[in-house]
């Protein structure tokens, strides 16, 4: 892909704006010096600029300077490079689309949820296929894999019984294949024709994602060359006979979802679009043709005007990208589809997840996706209930229906502070895409591990300033509710898919020799391999079966280091598992007393905080209105049978109580724990020689010393 620069996209002028004040405005100058006298000498740097994970930094008020001359500025929704939303009037006209990840195993049980929900809001099915149909195997084969749960689709009769009696015109079907995406259009095109439907009139998507699938997965079976053999043969097919079939995915979630920042989830997914588009290029399909079956999903995450920019950045960048392998204007529009962060969600205090849905559907909504995936409150903790997903569609709907999200176009343009946003964003993501082309493109990077790296470190970033608590998770490291009553488990680890029937309808003869026309058009004919296969599949052939004869000669595989995986919450989970188990164990947790000296001025912030910090381990913490002497504080601290207090006070009188303290208490609990509240440098040393084990305050590291205080306390080893 030649490598044009972001600010040659060209766009039309905008208009004047033509707007008078009544009076004069404050220059930034005098902005900032007032804003220095509120602050009183402490540093404007560092109190009022917000460094990012991205390596931007948020300024506290934008002003028309920072936006002159911005190259994506001047054209309207709905015209190129689609900044601004692909459609003129937003989502007025053409709302969002309603979704949910559906993946309930049996298609009969499967078919029951989707019309039942499509009854009560849904408007399309995002159906997650179970992992031995994604990676072309039969559901009841000896090598079959177990994973987590999925629509079972072992032929098309499977997928004729999902689908009956859904209007797959007017509702789309998105279908997460993994690297079955050939083989599943055949079985879904031989299911519609089962059915009577015509297979023009279909939308949706079986969703080919190599370059995904492997950095997920860390492997593939086959080389990632044949992949785009049959993602060739698959798009060409579907453009002549299926117009409505998107048949190319980019899950550039998948690395929000790993840790990764809104940089790298932009630079990724972009690049596996190139590779994508230089791949079917080579193989003589044009980007007029394979673009628009491009589906591309990104993560909204916690942070509103970054998820914002992010999409609006993505359309940007991507029209220029197709442009720019001869792509038309038609082309460039970027189908876009977000879901909610799973990277964020918790375990503890788990209703807080349907705040968090929402901010990110917002967010979603305002950036412009096209469709939606709103996830349910307890996933991270159990497999969601009907409750659970009624929350996550409603959250949807009460965006459109009362909070009328779809009554105005690109509501965050012109706003100086997103639109400055967008094109830092756009211009360090494209800074990131170079580098990647520069190193041969997204499949040689994923084999190198560059995106993995980089993505490792990020993750890593973050969850050091979780463990600081310099970012909050609210419930979990900070706010933590002891009191809580944990859900009811039930998310299985792996889930073994049902037998099929011994019986399989089909004359086996022409089953047969539909499979040897596959094998033969694999190898002489590729422009006919798709009709091949879905002959095949009307014959009754399996998923496993077409798959084998699209591979048999293509035994190599590829393997790679994969993403991290996990949730930006987990360490914390792991401490107040590990003391929930310890109530289980021994019938109660650790106690923490708080030993709340002096004044209620002097003691009670510094006690606030001690009880919040430990709280988040999930101990009991014991709190009260204060002593009137150090002797009083220890004789209660022993009487309440504490494996530690905590001594809080402020730093001038720290010299003279903390010693008295620990004189009187030592003798009636030697082997408690005794901590300070507050961290005063010049003191530290005098205050360990009087018997302080550690110090608790705002710079530690929570989880560090949590997990530290665990063990000394035998709650885990």
């Amino acid at each position: 892909m030649p490598a044009e620069p972001i600010d040659q996209v060209p766009v039309p002028p905008g208009p004047a704006s033509g707007v008078t004040l009544d009076f004069p405005p404050a220059t930034r100058t005098q902005w900032r010096q007032e804003a220095e006298k509120l602050l009183k000498g402490a540093p404007f740097d560092k109190k009022l600029l917000t460094p990012t994970p991205e390596g931007i930094t948020l300024q506290p008020i934008y002003w028309p300077e920072d936006v002159a001359g911005l190259p994506h500025l001047g054209h309207l929704p709905g015209q190129a490079p689609f900044t601004r939303g692909t459609a003129c009037l937003g989502h007025r006209l053409r709302p969002w689309l309603v979704c949910q990840e559906l993946a309930t195993p049996d298609p009969a049980a499967f078919n029951r949820q989707a019309r039942q929900e499509l009854d009560r809001g849904l408007e399309a099915l995002n159906i997650r296929l179970d992992l031995a149909a994604r990676r072309g195997q039969d559901p009841a084969g000896p090598s079959a894999p177990a994973g987590p749960a999925g629509l079972v689709a072992g032929d098309a009769a499977d997928l004729a019984r999902s689908l009956a009696g859904i209007d797959t015109a007017r509702i789309p079907v998105f279908i997460q294949t993994g690297q079955a995406a050939l083989p599943l259009a055949a079985l879904l095109a031989a299911a519609l024709k089962q059915s009577g439907t015509d297979r023009a009139a279909f939308t949706g998507a079986v969703e080919l994602d190599p370059l995904g699938t492997l950095a997920v997965e860390g492997q593939s079976a086959v080389t990632l060359e044949s992949l785009y053999d049959e993602m060739t043969c698959l798009t060409g097919w579907a453009a002549e006979r299926m117009p409505g079939l998107a048949t190319i995915a980019v899950r550039a979630d998948i690395y929000h979802q790993a840790g990764g920042h809104s940089v790298q989830e932009l630079a990724f997914g972009l690049a596996a679009g190139v590779e994508y588009l230089r791949q079917m290029a080579e193989r003589g399909l044009p980007a007029d043709l394979v673009a628009p079956r491009i589906r591309f999903t990104f993560a909204a995450g916690p942070h509103f005007f970054m998820e914002v920019a992010k999409l609006r950045a993505a359309r940007w960048l991507w029209a220029g990208i197709v442009r720019a392998f001869g792509g038309g204007e038609a082309a460039q529009a970027m189908n876009l589809h977000a879901c909610t962060s799973t990277w964020n969600a918790t375990r503890l205090d788990p209703y807080v997840n349907l705040l968090r849905v929402t901010t990110e559907a917002f967010s979603a909504i305002t950036g412009g996706c096209d469709s939606l995936t709103t996830g349910c409150f307890d996933e991270a903790v159990r497999t969601p209930d009907e409750f659970s997903r009624r929350l996550a569609r409603n959250t949807q709907i009460i965006l459109r229906q009362e909070a009328r999200l779809d009554m105005v176009a690109d509501p965050a343009g012109g706003s100086w502070y997103v639109e400055k946003l967008t094109e830092a964003l756009a211009r360090q993501a494209w800074s990131l895409l170079q580098e990647i082309e520069g190193r041969g493109g997204m499949g040689a990077a994923l084999l190198a591990g560059l995106p993995q790296e980089q993505v490792a470190r990020a993750a890593s970033a973050r969850i050091a300033d979780l463990e600081r608590r310099k970012e909050t998770l609210v419930g979990t490291n900070l706010f933590a509710n002891t009191e809580e009553k944990p859900l009811e488990a039930s998310l299985p680890a792996r889930v073994e898919a049902p037998a099929k029937p011994s019986s399989r309808t089909g004359d086996p003869v022409v089953r047969a020799e539909r499979l040897r026309a596959l094998a033969e058009a694999v190898n002489t004919s590729p422009g006919t391999v798709m009709a091949a296969a879905v002959a095949a599949a009307e014959a009754g052939a399996s998923l496993g079966e077409i798959t084998l004869t699209l591979r048999r000669d293509r035994k190599a595989s590829v393997a790679v280091s994969p993403l991290p995986a996990g949730r930006w919450a987990e360490r914390f989970e792991r401490l107040r598992a590990a003391t929930e188990a310890c109530r289980v164990r021994a019938g109660a947790v650790p106690k923490v007393f708080l030993a709340n000296l002096g004044t209620a001025a002097q003691f009670r912030a510094r006690a606030d905080f001690s009880k919040g910090f430990f709280q988040v381990a999930g101990l009991d913490v014991l709190d009260n209105d204060g002593f009137p002497d150090a002797a009083a504080a220890a004789t209660a601290a022993a009487a309440s049978g504490a494996a530690a207090v905590v001594i809080c006070s402020n730093d001038d009188a720290y010299p003279e109580l903390v010693p008295a303290f620990i004189q009187a208490l030592r003798p009636l609990s030697p082997s408690v724990r005794i901590i300070l509240a507050g961290y005063p440098e010049a003191q530290v040393q005098a205050h360990r020689e009087a018997g302080v084990d550690d110090f608790v305050h705002i710079r530690a590291n929570a989880y560090e010393f949590l997990d530290n205080f665990l063990r000394q306390l035998g709650v885990q080893s």
